[in-house]
């Protein structure tokens, strides 16, 4: 097939010619005397992106899934209590991982649809008047189902119980895409990862920890050595990391910060938020719906629902073998219910375009009853009366 395939889905996204320029490079001595002139300044600038100024930013040769394992075991000790809510895939695997490696694992469970309950988790904080929770797990946003959770309202319940817990927030489809304040909201652990907002391939856990948690790791009890933040903290110091970096994904990164701090980030994310708009008027001309519920929905994917007779499998090898488009499938609860549209990254008008009239061109061909041209005109109104181009 002529072209290229087009990539809609939630990560890994599209890199911009800048980052994937950055990494085409001869292979580097990460010991050499100015490699501290690479790591130190991108360890400084992430720090911009995660809105932190105390905290302290992080880069392992992992993805975000390690992410979630360094959270755990540089802060926390076997045995002890964390409080999660279940409501997509990955809020249920990073449950799964807190429950595999022997912490005592509280959750409990949410429509598929919907975020973290302010309300209980305030109620459930108080009490627990013995402080047996150790901390709070927060998926900011669940890329299953297009979710996004209140972290701002999550702070504010925290803090109207008087409770000590640390939070952690898996934000490794929302950061460098969605608002992320992680000094004003009182983030302890912040994980991400390079293939979704950083507009990276994957292979780079991208992390932040406070004070508070930094100083956990000469408590914490869990056995670790190559996902030690200690070691990591060592090195950093002094320009360097404790193991082999990949250099080219550095140099990238580097590429991918310049690029999100010349847009800035409240340009970025205001634009991941009209190009979602966007996607939302095409799937409501579509007469289609969203999983995410009124008030939660995802300014980087949008989940959409399928008529019972349908099946979303359908509609995504249509996209794929027909217009060479990729969709995100719907995952375990939610397979062959919801497709998925990732609307993150190197995205504009014109690429959500693509996108949109590729969905509905698969969507007739798989028996949808919409009409023809409903989904792009809609879209196409709303970009229009929206663009801020001169």
């Amino acid at each position: 097939m002529a072209g290229r395939n087009h990539l809609y889905i939630p990560g890994p996204t599209n890199s911009p010619h800048e980052v994937l320029s950055a990494m085409h490079l001869p292979m580097e001595d990460h010991r050499a005397p100015t490699f501290p002139l690479l790591l130190t300044p991108v360890l400084e600038d992430l720090k911009k992106i995660f809105r932190t100024e105390t905290g302290q930013a992080f880069v392992f040769p992992a993805t975000g899934t390690a992410g979630w394992e360094i959270a755990f075991t540089n802060t926390l000790n076997p045995g002890d209590k964390v409080l999660i809510y279940r409501f997509g895939q990955f809020s249920h695997l990073w449950m799964s991982m807190a429950q595999r490696l022997g912490l005592d694992v509280e959750f409990h469970e949410v429509t598929w649809g919907k975020g973290i309950p302010l309300d209980h988790l305030e109620n459930r904080l108080k009490e627990d008047t013995k402080h047996e929770i150790k901390a709070v797990l927060a998926t900011h946003n669940e890329t299953a189902t297009g979710v996004t959770s209140d972290l701002a309202g999550v702070r504010k319940a925290m803090d109207a119980s008087s409770h000590p817990a640390l939070l952690f927030v898996d934000g490794v489809s929302s950061i460098a895409s969605l608002e992320f304040k992680m000094d004003d909201w009182g983030v302890d652990a912040a994980i991400s990862g390079s293939q979704k907002g950083f507009m990276l391939p994957a292979g780079l856990a991208i992390l932040a920890f406070s004070q508070k948690a930094l100083a956990l790791t000469e408590t914490a009890t869990f056995p670790r050595c190559f996902l030690d933040l200690k070691d990591q903290m060592a090195q950093n110091a002094l320009g360097y990391t404790p193991y082999t970096p990949s250099t080219p994904m550095l140099h990238g990164l580097r590429a991918a910060l310049d690029l999100l701090l010349e847009e800035g980030l409240e340009n970025v994310y205001a634009r991941h938020h009209r190009l979602a708009e966007g996607t939302r008027k095409a799937i409501a001309a579509w007469g289609l719906k969203l999983c995410a519920e009124p008030g939660f929905e995802s300014d980087t994917v949008s989940a959409i629902v399928v008529p019972e007779d349908k099946d979303a499998r359908d509609v995504i090898a249509t996209a794929f073998n027909k217009y060479d488009i990729s969709l995100g499938a719907g995952l375990t609860e939610v397979m062959g219910k919801v497709f998925r549209i990732g609307h993150i990254g190197d995205m504009n008008d014109v690429s959500m375009l693509g996108a949109i009239a590729g969905v509905e061109m698969a969507l007739l061909d798989s028996g949808f009853d919409i009409t023809p041209g409903s989904g792009v005109a809609a879209a196409i109104e709303y970009y229009r009366s929206t663009s801020t181009a001169a």
